[in-house]
């Protein structure tokens, strides 16, 4: 998928809560949210399991689409002819942000004291 199609799809998930761009992109009607979510939903699961952050605290921090590799092939025309047709890739990165669960705990329990 080309480049350009996927951004317009990435640009709507910039800077939201995981849990609002999951929803975003799971009732869009772009193909290209289909890849997207799979990938947000990929990097969720090891910011979960790798990192050991909160899901409710997780944000979409950065995401960038570049361009991949592009495949050249041939369509017959007319008298002969032959019309390029290029099939565009895309690379998609993605960086969450959140906060560790030890953190988000120690803030809780702070904020009880405080209460108290």
């Amino acid at each position: 998928m080309s480049p350009k199609k996927v951004r317009h799809v990435v640009d709507l998930v910039r800077g939201l809560r995981v849990d609002v761009a999951e929803e975003r992109l799971a009732f869009l009607g772009q193909r290209a949210a289909e890849p997207v979510l799979k990938l947000l939903r990929s990097a969720i699961a090891n910011a979960l399991h790798n990192n050991h952050l909160k899901r409710t605290t997780l944000r979409v921090k950065e995401i960038r689409v570049d361009e991949g590799k592009t495949e050249h092939r041939w369509r017959p025309r007319a008298h002969g002819r032959a019309f390029p047709i290029r099939q565009r890739g895309a690379h998609v990165t993605i960086v969450l942000t959140g906060e560790p669960e030890a953190a988000v705990a120690a803030a809780a329990v702070t904020a009880d004291k405080k209460e108290a």
